[in-house]
């Protein structure tokens, strides 16, 4: 199956999204299908670089998101190159400039059009404007949209199905296939990453991994591992990955005087990743907003427990403290890392983590997803008759305007 994926966020840049976009990609060339990158510029990637099976376009970073880009230009190339390609299925990761490209070229080129719902856009009004542009009663109206006449979209977890049923999604498959992992080990070791941070061998450390974000709620992290150290006096506190809240969270340290304690490592390369989960006695995040939970999964494939609130989607995954602990609130959190901290990892419990994983990993994530594209092909191929037509219809280009205009005005 020769298979286009369509997405506004890709390496170099790094992301949840990024990374589960990367382990299908090789998950199903693993299975002998081809598949297709078509995504935006980036300024790290040199224009003139070759990159197989990857096709870049014309792009400016997104208003509110400098960190993410939106292509203006480039969509009757991208449908040459897709019939050039001879794509089977088209696979949209955003709702934005690459997936609205993604969606014309499968309608031109009379093949089904899949999405993957990554974000809940409700936790992230408030990057625009803060929040006087985007409400989130107007997500849904977006989102349904988007969606109208996809023939199938992904949820990686109940929680995002959920969601999109409550939006008035309706007449498409909506299957929950969780993001499967699949943990790069570079020439970094966990050895290496406490010597280059001076950290002792025998010092406990808890990791942070992930966009510096405000609504990742890290301030709550850092207030708890204050108290933390009543307990841990030697412990130490890794914040791995960048952001907006950056500047406010290392104020905060200051504030509390931890510079000595709390390490902030800026964005670190895919390939070190492991390396990080495996320095740490315990991984943690005190996010409410996550909707896939990939850098739980990471923690496990890479035999570490985690610390996290409490979300419909975790709570499939612990079934027992050696996988992790779901908390509700401050105290909650505070008492789950000590007890981490002072427990000695098993047999029993590596045994119990790896079981866990078993079920997300990339090759399993892979062939759900591969199982789904089939299942599309063939309800399309009954129905292709129904609709002959390559244009937008009034829903789509109502959307269109709405977000060249501005993305979240309801009208």
């Amino acid at each position: 199956m020769k298979i286009g994926l369509f997405t506004d966020t890709y390496f170099p840049q790094v992301s949840g999204v990024a990374t589960s976009i990367q382990t299908l990609k090789v998950g199903l060339e693993k299975q002998g299908h081809q598949v297709y990158i078509f995504t935006t510029t980036d300024p790290k990637v040199d224009k003139h670089q070759e990159e197989d099976g990857i096709f870049r376009f014309s792009s400016l970073p997104y208003f509110g998101f400098k960190d993410r880009r939106m292509t203006f230009r480039g969509l009757m190339q991208a449908v040459e190159i897709a019939r050039g390609l001879d794509l089977d299925i088209v696979h949209t990761q955003t709702e934005f400039s690459l997936g609205l490209i993604g969606k014309y070229v499968a309608r031109r080129l009379k093949i089904p059009a899949i999405h993957t719902y990554h974000t809940m856009y409700e936790d992230y009004t408030h990057y625009f404007a803060k929040g006087m542009i985007i409400k989130p009663g107007a997500v849904a109206h977006i989102v349904k949209a988007y969606l109208k006449d996809m023939n199938g979209v992904i949820a990686p977890s109940e929680r995002v199905k959920a969601a999109l049923e409550s939006y008035g999604v309706q007449n498409m498959p909506i299957p929950v296939i969780p993001t499967g992992v699949a943990l790069t080990h570079g020439q970094t070791s966990h050895t290496d990453l406490r010597s280059q941070y001076g950290i002792a061998d025998d010092a406990p450390v808890i990791l942070s991994l992930g966009r510096l974000a405000y609504e990742k709620n890290i301030a709550l992290t850092i207030s708890a591992f204050s108290e933390i150290l009543g307990q841990f006096p030697n412990a130490q506190l890794v914040i791995a990955g960048d952001g907006p809240a950056k500047k406010s969270l290392m104020a905060q340290v200051a504030d509390l005087d931890l510079q000595d304690h709390i390490h902030f490592t800026g964005m670190i390369p895919h390939e070190d990743v492991a390396a990080y989960y495996q320095m740490a006695n315990v991984f943690v995040s005190s996010s409410d907003s996550e909707t896939q939970g990939l850098t739980f999964i990471e923690a496990l494939a890479a035999d570490r427990p985690f610390v996290a609130i409490d979300s419909p989607y975790l709570d499939s995954i612990v079934t027992d403290p050696a996988i992790g602990t779901l908390v509700e609130d401050y105290d909650g959190f505070y008492e789950a890392v000590c007890y981490y901290l002072a427990h000695q990892s098993t047999a029993a419990d590596q045994a119990k983590r790896q079981a866990a994983v078993k079920n997300v990993d990339a090759d399993t994530f892979a062939t759900r997803v591969a199982n789904f594209y089939q299942e599309v092909q063939a309800s399309y191929r009954q129905n292709d008759d129904d609709d002959d037509s390559d244009e937008l219809n009034d829903d789509e280009v109502g959307y269109l305007k709405r977000l060249l205009r501005n993305p979240f005005r309801r009208n």
